[in-house]
């Protein structure tokens, strides 16, 4: 994949995930992470929820206590559990 070069405002937590993640070497580890975060961001902005239709979710957010909701809110819980400092 080719590098370009965007302008664009990034809050403060955005400015310091990318710089963490221009600064992981390259290899196999920072590929994985990549794709992983792909992943992520592509599930949490899109619970796929029952009730959603096209224009959008029937409660005011997707961070509403709906199944597909909590089962987000646990994976996301999980993910900060295991990468917690001992």
């Amino acid at each position: 994949m080719g590098e370009s070069t965007v302008s664009i405002a990034l809050t403060e937590g955005e400015r310091k995930i990318i710089a963490a993640l221009r600064e992981l070497p390259q290899g196999q580890a920072r590929e994985l992470l990549q794709e992983v975060l792909d992943q992520l961001v592509s599930f949490v902005r899109d619970p796929h929820c029952a009730e959603m239709q096209a224009d959008g979710v029937p409660c005011a957010a997707p961070s509403s206590d709906c199944e597909q909701c909590a089962r987000l809110k646990e994976i996301l819980a999980g993910l900060r559990r295991a990468f917690a400092l001992p």
